[in-house]
């Protein structure tokens, strides 16, 4: 009989450690899908402003004027951004998201240049991107995918061939495509002549969708940001078609890239364009 009950008692230690095992394995998975962020600051201001002065434009919030996370005025070239940057800060509700203000965020981030990095540095940057892009990698193993991504992509390659006078071919194995210094120098010639402010946008665009040809498109209006974006997931879109789509992750995903890459290229165009501003006789 007490051999029995030691039995029992061994049994059942057992399992309580099994169940504890298991549940906290639960946990740490449910801890690895929950991101945790600081608590979302109040909004603290009834309404936003634009003022112009010695041909900038700084942003108010009621009377106080914005300044960038390290202190610095937030000082901007031309009224279509401040006006924009304006408007996503009027859009916040009870809680300031600051998630969703990627106009503000590419501004900071030029302003304050965290990283000290000068414009050619960041073009150089990018050209990594480049023999990484997302199109030019073509499934090895499914030949279905493969034939999508060759119909999908190929106009794209095609254009950005054109467009650029360079030679530049797909590939499907690991190592990836060869992508010449010759064509890198001509890639960077042409961001050079962009100013550093739009260069920070084609990085805040490139990284949201893994791809400088991809970027480039839009960026010269060749497709619009709902066709990147869906290019730049099509291999995700593929396997989605065969297995299912799970609308709560997919299109909340689908979305924040769109949002992205949106902004990026919205902040290039207002920083390669000049605007005048005439005041009222």
């Amino acid at each position: 009989m007490v051999l029995c009950s030691s039995v029992f008692s061994t049994v059942c230690r057992s399992q309580n450690c099994i169940n504890r095992s298991i549940a906290f394995q639960t946990l740490a998975v449910q801890l690895r899908c929950h991101r945790f962020y600081a608590t979302a600051p109040k909004r603290f201001y009834r309404k936003t402003g634009v003022i112009h002065s010695n041909g900038n434009y700084e942003i108010t919030l009621d009377q106080r004027k914005l300044k960038t996370p390290q202190g610095n005025p937030f000082i901007v070239h031309n009224e279509p951004l401040a006006l924009a940057v304006a408007a996503e800060w009027d859009a916040q509700k009870e809680k300031i998201q600051r998630s969703t203000m990627h106009l503000t965020a590419l501004c900071s981030t030029v302003i304050d240049n965290p990283t000290k990095q000068s414009k050619f540095d960041l073009v150089q940057s990018l050209m990594n991107f480049l023999e990484t892009d997302t199109v030019l990698f073509h499934s090895e193993e499914e030949d279905e995918l493969y034939d999508l991504q060759k119909k999908e992509w190929s106009p794209i390659i095609d254009w950005f061939c054109q467009r650029y006078e360079v030679s530049i071919r797909p590939s499907r194995v690991i190592e990836g495509p060869v992508v010449s210094e010759e064509i890198k120098a001509t890639i960077s010639r042409h961001l050079l002549s962009y100013n550093i402010w739009a260069i920070h946008g084609f990085a805040f665009g490139i990284d949201a969708i893994k791809s400088l040809i991809l970027t480039l498109c839009c960026a010269d209006r060749y497709i619009n940001i709902k066709t990147a974006v869906l290019l730049s997931r099509l291999e995700e879109e593929y396997q989605t078609g065969r297995w299912g789509r799970v609308e709560w992750a997919h299109d909340i995903s689908q979305m924040e890239t769109q949002a992205r890459l949106a902004a990026a290229i919205l902040f290039i165009h207002l920083n390669s364009s000049s605007y005048v501003v005439q005041a009222k006789q």
